[in-house]
């Protein structure tokens, strides 16, 4: 048995088991579920990533330092800075893993929602839906189904908004923290990347468009969490 077949009837698990609370929207229930088990996994190394970004912020001073001692030899500068994080115990990417730990999630969904078969057998999970959306559709195949304001229109309509208010929230939430957090002087390209960072959210726009629906779920449900989670670590 493939672990996609694996993966499958565990969603099939859990929509039966939310069968009697959701109904005919059971398998997307399940998917939020399955996504908000995944958050809480990956939590304690979201609690780390918090920590680090702290004492990250709290070494700015000593960077900016580094910065002006060594302005003319970048190799220096990145020696020191690197020492520096060694010294005070601090992983300059352990805000990376929370995210990296669940593209094995998302991909799975993405396949299983994407394939015709499972296993060599029939894909059942693509005959749930979200309303009148289907988990395994597009949403370009809703625009040809009766268009934005169609019934599966409507469901991609309503994921664009929640998504909309979320990269806006993080959006306000980003500016702030790099204002407060602002380094008189940064290496070459560090400057263009901070000016692109506080739009990165709207990017998750686009791949709900692109992505089957039960993709485009866990994508929502993991980025509100991520909003959420933040909003109450980096307090």
């Amino acid at each position: 048995m493939s672990v996609f077949s694996v993966f499958a009837d565990l969603v099939e698990q859990l929509a039966h088991l939310v069968q009697p609370l959701f109904g005919a929207t059971a398998a997307a229930a399940a998917i939020v579920l399955f996504t908000a088990l995944v958050r809480l996994l990956v939590h304690p190394l979201s609690r780390a990533a918090a920590r680090g970004q702290k004492a990250r912020t709290a070494l700015q001073p000593k960077i900016t330092e580094l910065r002006t001692r060594h302005k003319d030899d970048p190799k220096k500068l990145q020696q020191a800075v690197l020492e520096l994080h060694a010294e005070e115990k601090v992983s300059p990417v352990s805000g990376c893993l929370p995210g990296l730990l669940q593209l094995p999630a998302f991909f799975l969904l993405y396949h299983l929602f994407s394939s015709a078969s499972i296993g060599g057998e029939s894909n059942g999970l693509l005959a749930h839906q979200l309303f009148a959306a289907p988990l395994g559709g597009r949403w370009m195949d809703a625009l040809g189904d009766g268009g934005v304001f169609g019934g599966a229109g409507l469901v991609y309509l309503g994921l664009f908004v929640v998504v909309a208010v979320v990269a806006a929230f993080n959006y306000r939430r980003t500016r702030r923290m790099m204002a407060d957090n602002a380094v008189p002087e940064q290496p070459s390209g560090v400057g263009a990347v901070s000016k692109v960072m506080p739009f990165m959210s709207f990017f998750t726009l686009f791949t709900v468009a692109v992505v089957p629906l039960a993709a485009a779920l866990y994508v929502v449900t993991s980025t509100t969490w991520s909003a959420v989670e933040r909003a109450v670590l980096y307090s």
